[in-house]
C-alpha cells in the first residue's frame, strides 16, 4: 500500500497544522477528499476532513493508527469507504469484515463515540456492481444492532433515477465522483441525521439514557 504514502504525508501536514482540536472527522476515499466544501459546510462542529484519494476500508483500517496518532478527544466520526475495495474485486463479506476491523481501532481509541457509515454509493461506472454493492450496504447496515453508537445513512436510493439507474446529474464525466449537485444531495441527506453530529447527538444519547462514555 506505499502509493498511499504522498496522500497520508499530506493528511500528517494538515493535521500539524491545524488551529483547533477538531470534533468531527471525515474519514474514508476521494469521494470526501474532492468534496472541497466539507469542512466549510460543517464547520460549527469542528471537521477535519481525512480522506485520502483511491484509499479501500482496506486502507483506512491498515493506516488509521498513523493518521490518528495526533488527534485526540474527538467527539464523532463518519466514514465513506468500501466502493473501491468492490472496484478491486474484492468480495462484500471481506469489506464488512474491515469495517468490523475499522470500528474496533476507533472504539479501542476513542471509546463510545458516534460512528456513521455512509452506503456506498451507485456510482454509473461500477453499475455492473450493483448487486455486490447492494449486499454490502445491507449487511453493513445490520452491523447497527451490534453498537448503539453505530450508525448508517443510505444514499443509494436517493441517487437512482426513475428508471432505477444511477442519476447522470449527480456525476462528473467519469461516472465516479460526485459533481456538485451530488454533492448538494449529500449535504441535505446528513443535515438530516443529527444523530451523526457531535453536539446534537451528546444531547440525544443523555435523553436517551444510553450516553456510553
Amino acid at each position: 500500500m506505499f502509493w498511499f504514502h504522498e496522500d497520508l504525508e499530506r493528511l500528517e501536514k494538515e493535521i500539524a497544522a491545524l488551529e483547533y482540536n477538531p470534533k468531527l472527522v471525515f474519514y474514508g476515499s476521494s469521494t470526501f477528499t474532492l468534496w472541497n466544501e466539507l469542512t466549510t459546510i460543517f464547520k460549527e462542529h469542528k471537521p477535519i476532513n481525512l480522506g485520502f484519494g483511491g484509499s479501500t476500508l482496506a486502507a483506512c483500517t491498515w493506516f488509521f493508527d498513523r493518521v490518528f496518532k495526533n488527534i485526540k478527544d474527538i467527539e464523532a466520526i463518519v466514514i465513506y469507504a468500501g466502493e473501491n475495495d468492490l472496484g478491486e474485486g474484492r468480495h462484500p463479506e471481506e469489506v464488512v469484515l474491515y469495517l468490523e476491523n475499522l470500528l474496533a481501532k476507533i472504539r479501542t481509541k476513542y471509546g463510545s463515540i458516534p460512528c456513521t457509515y455512509i452506503s456506498i454509493k451507485p456510482s454509473k461506472n461500477r453499475w455492473h456492481l450493483a448487486g455486490s454493492i447492494r449486499y454490502t450496504n445491507s449487511k453493513i447496515e445490520n452491523l447497527t444492532s451490534k453498537d448503539l453508537n453505530f450508525h448508517y445513512v443510505t444514499i443509494y436510493d436517493l441517487m437512482l433515477d426513475k428508471n432505477g439507474n444511477p442519476k447522470d446529474a449527480y456525476f462528473i464525466e467519469d461516472g465516479l465522483h460526485l459533481n456538485q449537485v451530488g454533492y448538494k444531495l449529500w449535504e441535505e441527506i446528513l443535515k438530516k441525521h443529527p444523530e451523526i453530529f457531535p453536539k446534537k447527538n451528546i444531547q440525544e444519547k443523555i435523553k436517551t439514557g444510553i450516553f456510553q462514555y
